[in-house]
């Protein structure tokens, strides 16, 4: 599996389990300066940018750790940029969860972390 297949088969799961839990999905793959929004729901009334990083088994980190203090900060930016560009959305509180994954080879999830709230207005990082 490459490595842009091993990332869309992670964000497409990602995407079948918050639908699956009632969250809307507003947009997916969702581009601007700051980056990429990979997965941009609403859980409720809240609207959360959903990072989702992905790792084959045996890498030698976890997945999360991929996202650091310099990342989370793009991401913010990257929400508010959501905003500004869908200003329906701009009343709604909003935040930014992280799902890491570890796939093995032909695809099956091994691992599955969800981390919400791993970063909302006012913060800086996962606690």
């Amino acid at each position: 599996m490459s490595r842009s297949t091993v990332g869309a088969t992670g964000e497409a799961a990602v995407a079948r389990w918050l639908a699956g839990m009632g969250w809307s999905i507003v947009a997916r793959n969702w581009r601007c300066r700051q980056g990429e929004l990979d997965i941009v729901a609403l859980d409720g009334g809240v609207l959360v940018a959903v990072e989702v990083k992905v790792r084959r088994a045996g890498a030698f980190q976890p997945a999360e750790w991929a996202v650091t203090r310099s990342k989370r900060r793009r991401l913010l930016a990257a929400l508010d940029e959501f905003v500004a560009a869908h200003p329906d959305h701009a009343q709604r509180l909003r935040r930014i969860d992280l799902v890491a994954l570890t796939l093995d080879r032909s695809g099956r999830v091994l691992r599955w972390t969800h981390v919400p709230a791993g970063v909302s207005e006012g913060e800086d990082g996962w606690t």
